[in-house]
C-alpha cells in the first residue's frame, strides 16, 4: 500500500521547508491556513493566512542565519483529515542553541494544509531561544 495522501502532503511540505523552498511550500497550504506557535516569544501566536505563515518561516530562517534544521522522524495520518508529525529541531541564534523534539498537528482540507498546531518539548527553552 502507498502512503496516505494526507501524509504525502505533509511530507511534501516538510521537504520544501527543509530546503527553504517557500514557493513549493506555499502550494501545500490553503489561502486561509493558520499556524499556532506556543510560548511567549517573538514568534508566538496565531499566524493567519498563507502570507503570514510564509513570513513566519522567513523570519525563522533569517533569525537563525540559515542554521534551522528540522528532521522529520515520523508522519502519522488518521485517515480523517489529520496528520501528526514528530521531528527533531536544531538551530543556532547568536550564542543560543535550540535542540529538541517538536511536533506538528496538521488539519488537511482538500489535499492542502489548513491548520498547524506546533508543539515543543520544552516551552521554556523555546522562549529563551527565540526571546522577545
Amino acid at each position: 500500500m502507498g502512503e496516505h495522501p494526507d501524509a504525502a502532503v505533509v511530507r511534501r511540505a516538510a521537504t520544501a521547508f527543509q530546503q527553504g523552498d517557500l514557493d513549493t511550500l506555499a502550494t501545500t497550504l490553503t489561502a486561509d491556513v493558520v499556524q499556532h506557535v506556543p510560548g511567549d516569544h517573538m514568534l508566538s501566536g496565531h499566524h493567519k493566512g498563507r502570507d503570514a505563515c510564509l513570513q513566519l518561516y522567513r523570519t525563522e530562517y533569517e533569525e537563525t542565519g540559515g542554521t534551522l534544521r528540522v528532521d522529520v522522524e515520523t508522519v502519522m495520518p488518521d485517515g480523517r483529515g489529520h496528520v501528526i508529525s514528530g521531528q527533531h529541531c536544531h538551530a543556532e541564534r547568536g550564542n543560543r542553541t535550540l535542540d529538541m523534539k517538536t511536533g506538528l498537528f496538521f488539519t488537511i482540507v482538500g489535499g492542502k494544509i489548513s491548520d498547524i498546531d506546533y508543539c515543543v518539548e520544552d516551552i521554556d527553552a523555546a522562549n529563551a531561544f527565540w526571546g522577545k
